[in-house]
């Protein structure tokens, strides 16, 4: 390895998925390989689960990474990653789990350290519970990330919820050439909303009550509203 390896406990702090992605992201960035040992050990079902590892799968597609552990249920992990490489790129993790979660470990290294755009293909779950959902990503995190200097487009292709699945999603990756500093210490009053209503598997009134009460209540704080149901 021409660089030290870089050990890392995995059941610090909260002891989940995030301490492998954001390993697995610096990991490509800054070109170091790591060792991930205790890998989730305190959870339900320990070790890499499928969502697991595609992001693991993901991050060494995008690097040409050398991998050992990437196994169902393993607790250990081994990533030594080569140079960041633009291009199409499709992910299926098989089941719900969060295709956002995915694209959180694979972006921020494409956008810095390649050389193109690139375009990224992601089946899965796209509203799921614990992970930002594809809406989420695409009206506020986008924004964010414009704001820093970073454009990211992202489109809903077929949306997948748990614990089905089944969604896909397309994103498309600019290279950043740096990012741009971020403060913000003040905040206008709300004074509009935009949103929408809409549920899978259950009938259709529920998503028009939902929409009303919403709807109601942004009113009665003075919001102005403007809500949209979707089937």
């Amino acid at each position: 390895m021409s660089k030290s390896l870089l050990e890392v406990d995995g059941s610090l702090g909260e002891g989940g998925g995030q301490i492998l992605r954001s390993s697995l992201a610096l990991s490509v960035l800054t070109g170091r390989p790591f060792h991930l040992r205790n890998i989730r050990v305190g959870r339900r079902r320990p070790g890499l689960q499928p969502q697991h590892l595609m992001s693991v799968q993901a991050a060494a597609a995008i690097s040409s990474a050398q991998v050992r552990g990437e196994n169902r249920d393993s607790t250990e992990l081994f990533f030594e990653p080569g140079p960041v490489v633009a291009g199409k790129y499709r992910f299926a993790i098989g089941t719900a789990g969060a295709t956002g979660l995915v694209l959180q470990t694979v972006y921020l290294p494409l956008a810095l350290r390649a050389r193109g755009t690139s375009e990224i293909t992601l089946e899965g779950g796209t509203h799921v519970p614990a992970s930002p959902c594809f809406h989420f990503l695409d009206v506020t995190w986008r924004g964010y990330l414009k704001l820093l200097g970073m454009e990211i487009r992202v489109e809903l292709k077929r949306p997948g919820f748990y614990p089905r699945g089944g969604g896909m999603m397309e994103a498309q990756v600019q290279p950043c050439a740096r990012l741009r500093g971020l403060s913000l210490a003040e905040r206008d009053a709300v004074t509009s909303a935009r949103g929408f209503s809409a549920v899978a598997g259950l009938p259709e009134h529920i998503s028009q009550r939902q929409a009303r009460q919403a709807a109601h209540r942004l009113e009665k704080a003075g919001v102005e509203v403007e809500l949209r149901e979707e089937k």
